[in-house]
């Protein structure tokens, strides 16, 4: 047989999120920093990433990640991550599925009790630091990147909804954040397909209506992800429940069939991260001030206001969020020169 791309890849997942990574048989990528690799990637190959996130070899909830060198000195690791209709600039699960990765399976070296190092990313540096016993990473804990809200309780015309009030916030991804109980939708993971539905419809309603642009990389826009946010009590005690939508598809209004999306399995971290900027704007969570987030699984990601900064114009603060990972696999992802699926497929039964 005859092989056009091997690919080696440790599949994981963080508090229920399957974030696979690929550790090798990549391309070597042009660019100076890791946004620059970033785009390169996107703009030509970006057959890589469908391969691997389509059918046969993946599915509408699978993200994806690549090693690749850090451009940073600082730096020990590097890394893409891959969604299905983007890449996203950062992600708290898909990072602590690759410090799993890396550490379980002995590609950067594991320091017991506590194994620190710096991940970049295209949103900037990460500094992580891993508790690990018995060769097992047990809990990532990371600063993430300055989060500031951008538009709050701004009103955008929905179709099949109405007026929706939302709030815009940048926690590694653009968020368009909206109110689970104003809206009278339950975010438990068993509710997902009401969820995908609302929650993508009010995302391409909120691109059509509100600028949104990164004040420092304005090649970033958005938003690009959706999360629903729920204040109700929870079993585990959580500050507040959320359910987070991926887009899976541009959505057509003339086709209902469009209207969905894939609900992120954890907490989410950026969105976590977005969710905290807002409170902060709002005077809700101060400098200090500990917040857990539960996700439509039942799972938690516990986090922390570092401190306060400014991102251009905008007030910001430095997030602190921990999570645990998961290895489900390890295996190598081939392609036959004689595929007639180089790019992998989709099919209408669970793809829009």
């Amino acid at each position: 047989m005859t092989f056009s791309l091997t690919l080696a890849a440790v599949d994981v997942h963080a508090e229920g999120e399957p974030g696979r990574v690929i550790t090798d048989g990549i391309p070597d990528l042009p660019g100076e920093t890791m946004l620059a690799k970033m785009r390169w990637m996107e703009a030509n190959a970006d057959h890589i990433r469908q391969l691997m996130l389509r059918e046969p070899r993946g599915y509408p909830g699978l993200c994806c990640n690549v090693l690749v060198p850090p451009t940073q000195a600082q730096a020990d690791i590097g890394f893409i991550i891959m969604e299905q209709t983007e890449y996203a600039p950062m992600s708290g699960s898909n990072l602590i599925c690759v410090v799993t990765a890396v550490l379980e399976t002995g590609i950067v070296p594991m320091v017991e009790p506590i194994t620190e190092l710096t991940a970049e990313t295209p949103a900037g540096l990460i500094k992580v630091r891993a508790s690990c016993a018995g060769g097992k990473v047990t809990n990532v804990r990371f600063q993430n990147v300055p989060s500031f809200a951008l538009h709050l309780d701004a009103e955008i015309d929905v179709p099949q909804l109405g007026p929706v009030r939302v709030d815009i916030a940048w926690g590694g991804m653009f968020f368009v954040i909206a109110d689970a109980d104003e809206l009278g939708i339950d975010v438990d993971g068993a509710n997902g397909s009401e969820i995908a539905r609302v929650s993508e419809i009010i995302r391409t309603a909120t691109v059509d209506q509100l600028e949104v642009v990164h004040p420092i990389h304005p090649e970033l826009t958005g938003p690009s992800i959706s999360q629903l946010t729920s204040t109700l009590v929870t079993a585990t005690g959580a500050d507040r429940k959320n359910a987070v939508t991926l887009s899976t598809g541009p959505l057509d209004w003339n086709n209902p069939d469009t209207w969905t999306g894939a609900l992120d399995r954890c907490p989410c971290g950026t969105g976590t991260s977005a969710q905290m900027a807002v409170l902060h704007a709002r005077g809700q969570l101060s400098v200090g001030d500990s917040f857990t987030h539960e996700g439509p699984l039942g799972t938690t990601f516990a986090a922390t206001i570092l401190s306060e900064t400014t991102v251009g114009p905008y007030n910001a603060i430095v997030p602190e969020l921990e999570g645990q990972g998961w290895i489900t696999g390890t295996g190598q992802y081939l392609l036959d020169s004689s595929d007639p699926f180089p790019t992998g497929f989709t099919v209408g039964d669970i793809w829009p």
